[in-house]
């Protein structure tokens, strides 16, 4: 049994890099960058109206999840 190294690291790690980048040098016409700023609007109430979040929290939270969303498709 041979265990030939492979260069398959995780390829989401990859698809981040680019959109990240993409979006970066694109802003607002990007296809992704309009979701993941709703997403920061949507966790940003969340944060505003729960009593446990923070607004910086709830922002950062939501634009994680949408930037998470857009990226493992």
């Amino acid at each position: 049994m041979t265990d030939k190294p492979t260069n398959e690291g995780p390829q989401w790690v990859e698809d981040a890099k680019a959109e990240a980048s993409g979006m970066a040098k694109e802003g607002m016409k990007h296809p992704s960058t309009k979701p993941v700023l709703a997403g920061a609007a949507i966790g940003g109430l969340a944060g505003a109206l729960l009593p446990v979040l923070t607004l910086p929290v709830g922002i950062a939270a939501g634009a994680a999840y949408a930037f998470y969303n857009r990226i493992k498709r």
